[in-house]
């Protein structure tokens, strides 16, 4: 689950690996989305722009005109990009970042942090 405020390089291109990622664990009943935190009018054509643009195909994108988002996710007001890696109800990573903070290092380290995520394998 990712909740982020406005359409980004960095971001895009964690959707992406995202997107991938949840294609590629799909047996694993593996899902994603993100969450837009912003009321801009242009925003939804936007996103179905990025997603016929980078063929996105396996994360959910939706709208949310809360700018704190749902309550019960306690938001920061100042995070730009938030993701909780989450299975059965319990958060497994949870990362925050600035806007402008969210570099390749860290979409490497979201990530790897996937496989927190699936089950064991046997």
């Amino acid at each position: 689950m990712i909740f982020a405020r406005e359409v980004s390089d960095p971001l895009t291109s964690l959707v992406k690996q995202i997107d991938a990622a949840t294609a590629k664990n799909d047996s694993c009943k593996m899902g994603s989305f993100i969450v837009f935190l912003n009321d801009d009018e242009g925003l939804e054509k936007q996103l179905k722009g990025l997603a016929e643009k980078e063929k996105l195909e396996h994360i959910v994108l939706t709208l949310e005109t809360n700018k704190s988002g749902p309550p019960k996710y306690k938001i920061a007001e100042d995070a730009d990009v938030t993701v909780v890696l989450y299975t059965n109800g319990e958060v497994k990573a949870n990362y925050a970042f600035k806007k402008g903070e969210l570099k390749g290092t860290d979409i490497d380290k979201i990530v790897g942090d996937v496989k927190k995520i699936l089950p064991e394998k046997k």
